[in-house]
């Protein structure tokens, strides 16, 4: 967990919902679906699940899950920030590398079925049906390739696939090489976050084309304590300036080389991607996003995402 001691000022972006818009091409089987309304109503409307979807457990299999089509497109356009962000300007850079030790499984954790459907195509479809969204550069090992391309046909943006790297930072830099030259925004998100809303989204694209590099944030709840090497509390941070980092992370596409560039020639390590902005002396927006956007590192993370989706649903019926 990254905290940043900061002392700017929020985003005003408003957080209102808007209503789901149904593509033509797309159905809902309603046996899939315990209700239409609990999903059109909720602000995890776009995150229903694939039909036929399955998990198995031997990692040799070619194909993890059946080939289905999507069952909802994403919310309706914020006028506002669609205006902002062009369309097919944006290149989101999903991280789905990781090996996920602390969940215990036999799988990485980003591939875990979170109600039936793999946590790492949660986020995956909540990009695919964005106006503003050119391509999605999934890194990740080959061998979990086809959990995406399995899906291709019902998606509408380019898929790529990178190899990941040694550390977050190699990850992203393997992503960057894959990104259209053309486009103007990197969006880089972790796949192990699967609740982030569109809404979200667009908020931190907003931010970040205007600010040049932007991040969506939580205020930290909880009383943070500086402490040294003995473990004894050197001194007590103020809460009101303290924030918990998410993703996605949004930097403007030759700011991030430029960062880039500076890291690897100094050698510097990070551990969140505006972080290497940071070393540009760049500011950073912090754009406020919703408690709700968990990253699922442990079996116990698994346990709330399904309740936060069953809650979700069950509110709106």
């Amino acid at each position: 967990m990254t905290i940043l001691q900061f002392s700017l000022a929020l985003s005003s972006s408003s957080a209102a919902s808007f209503p789901v818009l149904l593509g033509s091409n797309f159905k809902i089987p309603s046996k899939y679906i315990p209700s239409l309304s609990h999903f059109l109503n909720s602000k995890h409307s776009h995150l229903l699940h694939l039909p036929n979807s399955r998990v198995s457990r031997s990692p040799t299999k070619k194909s993890r899950f059946s080939k289905s089509k999507i069952t909802c497109s994403a919310k309706s356009v914020d006028l506002e920030s669609s205006e902002i962000v062009k369309e097919k300007s944006v290149s989101v850079i999903l991280l789905a590398g990781g090996k996920g030790k602390r969940m215990g499984a036999n799988m990485p954790k980003q591939y875990l079925p979170l109600l039936g459907q793999p946590i790492a195509l949660y986020s995956f479809y909540t990009f695919s049906h964005m106006i503003e969204v050119k391509e999605i550069i999934v890194v990740c090992d080959p061998s979990y390739k086809d959990i995406f391309e399995d899906i291709k046909e019902n998606i509408h943006v380019d898929l790529k696939f990178t190899l990941p790297g040694k550390e977050r930072q190699d990850s992203v830099y393997s992503g960057l090489q894959a990104v259209d030259v053309k486009s103007e925004l990197v969006c880089i998100h972790d796949s192990a976050r699967p609740l982030v809303t569109t809404g979200d989204v667009k908020k931190v694209l907003k931010d970040g084309w205007l600010n040049g590099a932007a991040v969506l944030g939580v205020p930290a709840k909880a009383t943070i304590k500086e402490a040294n090497s003995e473990s004894y509390v050197v001194k007590t941070l103020d809460r009101k300036t303290l924030w918990e980092m998410q993703t996605p992370q949004v930097i403007k596409l030759e700011l991030l080389k430029k960062g880039f560039e500076l890291v690897n020639r100094e050698g510097l390590e990070v551990t969140d991607d505006v972080s290497i902005v940071e070393h540009l002396k760049h500011p950073v927006y912090i754009t406020e996003g919703s408690y709700t956007n968990i990253k699922v590192t442990t079996p116990d993370d698994l346990l709330l995402a399904e309740r936060i989706l069953n809650i979700s649903s069950s509110e709106a019926s």
